[in-house]
């Protein structure tokens, strides 16, 4: 392969530094802090490729200005791609992602953030800081013998439900296509909001599970259910679930996503004053724990990230099958399939 250029968006130091280590003596690199939006798509002028990330606002302008350019590979280092407008890079621009990396990073998060939340570790280590040794306001629960619900089965959500029951807890599941060989009760999705104590998220955002968790299904659950979403932001309304915590239907939210995210995760805004009303209020509450999408952030995660990025990037210019490749299109208008024939979607 000749050599080739990727111009990489909202990079952050552990993106350089993980894909530094993967570096290719005929791929050049050039990492920009910049995101990838309408404004910013001339940065990549010169480049074979485009990196991206999930902030990155890749809708119909950026797809026009990247073909306009002659760039025709979206390389997407995550596995998510809601931000991408699939329908229009039809037969413009390919987009390929990391459809796994490291599950078990994502679900050792989402039970951090579990016990973090019911044990409030994190109140009990800021007091100490201060010398407060007090542990009044500290009580949690057993987990142990708690039913928790777990939407989505996947590679995530399987391994998060095994966790859950090392930890002696009762499992039911919901997913639209359950899995026949886990040993598992799958059960409707209302079902699952009535059973149990705690819900947690490992399904992807589509049209189908956006707002999944809203008013309707909050008024379903248990009182004081706790809910987990380490997925996408979009699966929960959160208006629904801060009119939940406050009239306390809820007993409380921890999340590493959140629907807005893209004005602020990631950045640093300690000296500024938050604008969005309803991030600032759901800061406030004692019950509710919130990381910056972080729960991808460990070391064999970006390290497999950058692999399959990487991989992605040969297969592509090197004419091989894509199998990474995102396509809403499977079938043309003849009925039949392109990467079925040719392993690419055009």
């Amino acid at each position: 392969m000749n050599n080739r250029k990727i111009v990489f968006f909202d990079s952050k130091p552990y993106d350089i530094a993980s894909f530094e280590r993967t570096k290719h003596d005929n791929i050049t690199y050039k990492f920009l802090e910049s995101k990838l939006t309408s404004d910013t798509v001339s940065l990549a002028k010169g480049a074979d490729a485009v990196c991206a990330f999930v902030n990155d606002r890749i809708d119909k302008d950026v797809i026009e200005g990247l073909h306009d350019l002659g760039i025709n590979l979206i390389l997407m280092r995550c596995a998510g791609y809601n931000n991408v407008d699939i329908h229009h890079s039809f037969k413009r621009v390919h987009v390929m992602n990391v459809p796994a990396y490291s599950p078990y990073s994502v679900a050792e998060h989402a039970m951090a953030l579990l016990l973090t939340l019911n044990r409030k570790t994190h109140k009990a280590y800021a007091r100490v800081r201060d010398n407060n040794f007090s542990i009044n306001g500290l009580t949690g629960m057993d987990l142990y013998g708690k039913t928790i619900g777990v939407v989505g089965t996947g590679k995530i959500g399987q391994i998060f439900m095994n966790i859950c029951k090392g930890f002696g807890m009762d499992v039911v599941a919901y997913d639209k296509y359950p899995k026949k060989d886990l040993d598992i009760e799958y059960v409707g999705l209302d079902e699952l909001y009535k059973r149990s104590h705690i819900i947690s998220l490992h399904c992807p955002l589509s049209t189908e599970t956006h707002h999944m968790i809203n008013a309707v299904s909050i008024e379903v659950m248990k009182d004081n259910v706790i809910i987990i979403n380490t997925s996408r932001g979009g699966l929960i309304d959160t208006a629904a679930l801060l009119e939940g915590l406050k009239n306390k239907k809820l007993g409380g939210a921890a999340l590493d996503v959140y629907e807005e995210e893209m004005n602020y995760f990631f950045e640093d805004f300690s000296e500024e004053i938050i604008s969005d009303d309803i991030l600032s209020r759901l800061l406030t509450f004692p019950n509710v724990l919130i990381t910056s999408h972080q729960a991808f952030l460990t070391q064999e995660a970006l390290a497999s990230i950058a692999e399959t990025t990487i991989k992605n990037f040969r297969d592509f210019f090197g004419d091989e099958k894509l199998p990474n490749e995102i396509c809403y299109h499977c079938k043309d208008h003849d009925g039949k399939c392109a990467r079925d024939e040719t392993g690419r979607c055009f």
